[in-house]
């Protein structure tokens, strides 16, 4: 059954899009509507972005100095994440109450407009560097007006209208001109980096693929080939899918499975790197949050709740473990090359420790794990006994 929501749009006092997504009864009628007119006096948002090639990689890279400034861990009376109530200081967020809210950022790593998108550095970019515009577009989602929870708090509902948020953002990000790759992403805690305690996510639509996202594109398009020259793709000219063949093989081997439902399933990919992570993935080769259908939100919108309290059972004696909820998707104009999935991971290595990375991780990126994905998976699952135990008793 589709999911009732209500979509308004309006802007922000500099010109900056800002769209509400309420499920409250009466907002989704139409019997109440939320606060339009931002009365703060702001100049016009302006920002510098470009980008580099590295000629030795090819990985591309941003440069966005004015970043420098933005807003770093503000006293809760100055939380620009918050409604804007009466007596208290104006903030993104006109109205004094909503339910999930989606901005274009304030302090964009990418520009917001072509004739913004120069170079950021003040100098003149050297010539056997590839370069060119930073031109793309960069999101906030505020997923409640409370601060002091997570995602993990959420009701269902609440949960589920971001899901539909991030499909919404999703589609109409990738039709904007040059965007090759949209990516939702929330980094959770200070450890991580977290500049704002607000509970919310992030969505950036870039001008090119990313390096993760293109290492995968590779990989599969390898597969395809491979198989189909092999003539084990079951008479499909292509080959079978990447996707298929790594959950084929996680279902008959079992020891990593997390959870596994109707459409999706959870599990610790048997080459996890970080010392805790867990993967969701649909059975159904779907590129993106876009393309799901209604059965599918449902079920990743529970799945998704169900890891997250996994996630913050994971170590004694830690109420929040910090981690990166990375929602990886197919490129733009290969979606054959991707499927939706999530990178659910955390620096964390053990109870108040982090994991940081030593010479041949930064340097080479030859990765050393303290752990294995095995013990992760079982950790994963032990948990959620755990919890049935402490509620029984």
């Amino acid at each position: 059954m589709q999911h009732p929501m209500r979509i308004t749009r309006t802007q922000l006092a500099d010109g900056r899009e800002l769209l509400y997504f309420d499920d409250t009864p009466e907002f989704v009628s139409g019997e109440r509507t939320r606060t339009l007119v931002d009365e703060r006096e702001l100049p016009a948002a302006t920002s510098a972005s470009e980008l580099r090639q590295d000629p030795l990689t090819g990985a591309w890279y941003t440069y966005a100095a004015h970043r420098m400034n933005r807003t770093f861990l503000p006293p809760a009376n100055e939380n620009p994440l918050a409604p804007t109530r009466p007596g208290q200081l104006p903030t993104e967020i006109p109205a004094d109450d909503y339910d999930v809210v989606v901005f274009q950022n304030r302090f964009p790593s990418l520009a917001q407009s072509e004739s913004q998108a120069t170079p950021a550095t003040g100098t003149a970019t050297p010539v056997f560097v590839p370069s060119k515009p930073g031109h793309g577009r960069c999101e906030v989602v505020c997923f409640t007006p409370n601060s002091q929870v997570s995602f993990r708090d959420l009701p269902y509902t609440r949960a589920r209208t971001i899901v539909e948020a991030w499909a919404h953002r999703t589609k109409e990000l990738s039709a904007l001109p040059g965007i090759e790759y949209v990516y939702p992403f929330e980094n959770r805690g200070e450890e991580i980096g977290v500049t704002l305690q607000h509970p919310h996510g992030q969505i950036y639509a870039y001008p090119f693929v990313p390096e993760r996202a293109a290492q995968i594109a590779a990989r599969a398009q390898e597969f395809r080939e491979a198989q189909g020259e092999s003539g084990a793709g079951a008479g499909a000219e292509t080959g079978p899918d990447l996707f298929d063949h790594i959950l084929e093989c996680e279902h008959a081997d079992g020891q990593r499975v997390v959870v596994q439902g109707e459409y999706f399933t959870a599990f610790v990919p048997a080459a996890a790197k970080w010392p805790v992570e867990i993967m969701l993935v649909p059975h159904r080769a779907v590129p993106n949050f876009a393309e799901l259908h209604d059965a599918e939100k449902d079920e990743l919108t529970r799945l998704y709740l169900d890891i997250l309290e996994r996630m913050d059972r994971f170590f004694d004696g830690v109420e929040r473990t910090p981690y990166i909820a990375s929602w990886n998707q197919a490129p733009v104009n290969a979606p054959e090359d991707g499927r939706l999935h999530l990178q659910l991971f955390s620096l964390m290595r053990s109870p108040g420790r982090m994991k940081f990375l030593a010479g041949s991780e930064s340097g080479q990126g030859a990765w050393i794990s303290d752990t294995t994905p095995e013990r992760i998976a079982a950790r994963f699952r032990e948990v959620a006994e755990e919890e049935v135990a402490d509620h029984d008793g």
